[in-house]
This record gives structure tokens, sequence and C-alpha cells, in this order.
């Protein structure tokens, strides 16, 4: 994530991948030491009062996980940005409401003769492979043709994109809209080849569809041999007009580029008429509905995977387009208020999750499910009460597998390799400018088991530098022995 621009330049790096996915630092190599519990403090303190640090705001709390026991705190209970580490919230929320084993459930309905409903519940999962199905299944019923088709876009309530996020990150992939008919994560794709040196790189849409919607300015130009890629891509405030600038050599790969769709609602009803002729099946007429409507009978749904696994998504990669799915997908557990939108009443079963959990309601202000916005304010304290309540909750075991492990998996994969937290650190990650985060549990071979939270914020050093240095306190922390 990065600073806000009214036209941005969006880099290929952002568009390709959650700002969070790039945390590749792995710490230093050091070989295995004891450390006792009383000397941690200063351990950590040698870490964070460096000079090059001074101006930066750390908060760090680490807590034996049971009986919870506060080894160390350094402005535990004051507010932070969180960026990702907000989906520790998120997730735990919905697992306690909706359980591991929750789906979301896409249904076509028919209304009466030759009309037909999609009502789309926020599947953050649903792919061009389930419309397949979908269409086959009506097939199967005997529909041949459709006299109108209606997409219903009305589960989910209020804007697409929360109103804090800033343009860049709506611009780019990872600030894809959520809606009630999620398709390919609201994603459209293409790439560009280069061609003979001096000529602009050609443009290969993946849908032909979408390619339709956009009106492309090409400034583009193929550069010499092995001369450095730079590829800025921007679109216009309405989403109609997409500006490619930028090189790539003339040897080089083709590049591939992700971006948001604009509309999700119609991008879904174009991918849905192709699936539907796919199978043969006529549409007239076919729209997106902008207000409820009686259903009568199910002809033809699916499901998505399990919520175990969709959570595990949304924490081992920090895909924020199921994190904010979900903030929405708990707004079903309180009725919601006429003028009320489906995240801010998400936002409410939230809070009295955690409130339920033991975290104090003071120790934060989140405004959205992803950790996005710059609005959200988190304390390490609150991260730590969420670790602690869910380790103690039923779903303790799909959640804590559902964070990246040390050197193994999602986004810290290529963190603390050959060290001795390698293999025993499940923690989120969050990373935007100016701001990194790690928080999770620590399974010390010979000590007992560790919840921390260590967020700074105001970096003016490269971030890399700043997570090397969490991961030489979260390394002591594996360190740890009884003493």
């Amino acid at each position: 994530m990065v600073e806000k621009a009214v036209l941005l330049a969006v880099m290929v790096g952002a568009l390709l991948a959650i700002p969070s996915k790039a945390q590749t630092q792995a710490a230093p190599t050091t070989p295995p030491k004891s450390i006792c519990p009383n000397q941690l403090g200063a351990i950590v303190d040698a870490v964070t009062n460096r000079p090059q640090f001074s101006r930066m705001r750390w908060g760090i709390i680490v807590q034996n996980l049971s009986p919870t026991q506060t080894l160390y705190s350094r402005d535990a209970q004051k507010y932070f940005i969180p960026a990702s580490t907000n989906k520790l919230l998120t997730t735990s929320a919905v697992l306690q409401q909706l359980g591991a084993n929750f789906r979301f459930r896409t249904s076509v309905y028919r209304s009466s003769e030759g009309v037909l409903h999609v009502v789309g519940r926020g599947d953050p999962s649903l792919t061009d492979i389930q419309l397949g199905t979908l269409a086959k299944q009506l097939q199967q019923k005997g529909i041949r043709e459709v006299k109108q088709l209606i997409v219903d876009d009305t589960y989910v309530r209020g804007e697409v994109v929360n109103p804090s996020w800033q343009w860049e990150d709506i611009a780019s992939d990872y600030g894809a809209p959520v809606n009630s008919l999620i398709l390919n994560q609201n994603v459209f794709s293409l790439k560009l080849l280069p061609q003979t040196v001096g000529k602009p790189l050609q443009v290969i849409w993946n849908d032909r569809n979408e390619a339709q919607q956009w009106q492309i300015i090409n400034q583009s130009v193929t550069s010499g041999k092995d001369e450095p890629k730079e590829i800025n891509i921007t679109r216009d405030l309405k989403g109609s007009i997409l500006r490619i600038q930028g090189h790539l050599a003339v040897n080089s790969q083709p590049e591939f580029i992700n971006l948001p769709v604009v509309a999700p609602a119609e991008y879904f009803l174009r991918h849905f008429r192709n699936a539907l002729a796919a199978e043969n099946i006529r549409v007239d007429q076919a729209d997106v509905s902008s207000g409820s409507s009686s259903n009568e009978q199910e002809l033809a749904a699916v499901e998505s995977p399990p919520l175990s696994e969709l959570v595990t998504e949304a924490n081992i990669n920090s895909n924020n387009l199921f994190a904010e799915a979900f903030l929405r997908a708990i707004a079903i557990k309180k009725p919601i208020d006429k003028n009320q939108t489906s995240a801010d009443a998400g936002l409410e079963v939230m809070k009295a999750t955690l409130t339920q959990l033991g975290v104090n309601p003071a120790s934060y202000i989140i405004v959205d499910g992803s950790g996005l916005s710059r609005k959200n304010l988190v304390s390490p304290e609150a991260l730590a009460q969420t670790l602690q309540g869910m380790a103690k909750s039923p779903a303790a075991y799909v959640y804590r597998t559902s964070l990246p492990v040390a050197g193994r998996s999602g986004t810290l994969k290529n963190r603390f390799l050959k060290t001795p937290a390698e293999g025993i650190v499940q923690a989120k990650t969050g990373t935007m400018d100016g701001v990194v985060s790690l928080a999770g549990y620590v399974n010390s071979p010979n000590y007992q088991p560790l919840v921390f939270s260590i967020m700074v914020n105001e970096i003016d050093q490269p971030i890399q530098v700043v997570r090397q240095a969490i991961d030489e306190i979260v390394v002591s922390l594996a360190e740890l022995q009884r003493c």
C-alpha cells in the first residue's frame, strides 16, 4: 500500500500482488542461544532503541499464552495503524459467528415463467468455473431460453469500496470492489508483449468482453535488449480509460497485469451470459437488479469451500477481498437498519464478538475488514487479547492454522529462514507505507507458548530494515527457555 495520489501511476509490482505479500526479507542466520525471560526486556530494547529507529513509534506486547502473563510491554495500549494485522480481528469474528463449516451460497431462482434471478451472497471464491456449473444445472433442468435474466446485487448493501481507502488502493487489484456477486475476485487480466524496438507494446486481453469496456491509450514502447522494464498503468476516475506507459525490453517475457473491475455486477452478468451461451441457453433480456425480488423456486446453486479454507486464504495470502467479504457476511447476525450498510452492521457484530472474546472495546477503532484503511487504529494489546481469546475458543485450531508459518507459508514463507523461529511461529503480517506489523503465536520448544504483537508506525527507514528488526525480536522469543 502506498501514498495517495489522484492519478497514480500504478507500478506493475503493486498490481500483481497484495502489498503484504512482498515480505521476503529473511532474518540473518544466527546460532541458537538460550534467553531467560528476565533478559527479554533488555534484548528488545536494544533493538528498538537503535539510533535509526529514533523517530519511529514502536508498540510491543509479549505474553505467555496460559496463564496470561506479560513478559514485555511497550506502548501496548496505544493506537497504531495495523495494516493487514487487522485481519486477525476480522477472521476471529467470522469464525466465531459463522463457524468453520459455513459456506457461501449463490442461487438461481425462477420467479415466473421464463424469468430467472441470480442471487449472490458475497462469495469471494466464486469463479467462472462455478458459473459454468450453474449454467449446466439449468440446462439439465430443461432451461433452453431465458426471457429475462436478473442478477440480484442487493444482498450486500452499501458502497463496493470503503470510502476511506486511498486512490491507489481502489485502482489496484488488492483493492477490488466487494458486492453480492463477486466473480474472479472482481479482477480482470491482460498481458503486455514487446514487439520490435520502438513500437508500442501489444495489449492482449484474457476477456474480450472486458476489453470492450475500456478505451486504451497506449503510450508504451518496446525498448532495446536487456533494458530494465518500467510499466505504469493509470485509470481515470470514471473507470473508462486505461493509460499504459513505460517500456519493456524487446527480449523480455510478457508482463501480466491484474486490475479491479469497475462495475462488478455488470461484470458478473456478462460472464454468466457467456456461461449460459456455452450450454446453448438463449437469454433475451438481462439486467442488474436495483431492488429486492420475490424468489420462488431455486433451480440451481453452488456453494463456496468451507469457511475454514476461506479464512486460510485471507490470512496466509493476506487477501483483502476475502476479509472484506467476511465483514459483510457477519452482518446477517443482526437486524440491519434501513439506512445501514452491510459493512457497518458487520463492524457492530465484530465489536460485540471481540468483546465476548475478552478484547477491550476501547483498545481499537476499525472501519474495514482488511486493514487497507488508514483510519483503522488498533493497539498491540487488542491483537494480543484477540490471539488469547481465540486460543481458548472452539475455532482455535482453524484460526491458528490459517496463519502463515515462519519460513514455510504465505507472507512468512521467505522470512525467518534458518533461524530458531522457522516452523514454530504462526503470525499475521501487515505492511503499508510507514507501517510494519506482525502478531501471532510462538511455539517455543524450550518454553511455554507465547502470543506477541509488534507494531511500528511513522517509519522513516526502508521497510526491509524495520522488518528485519522485528524478526530479530521474534527470533529472541523463539529462543526463550525456563530459567
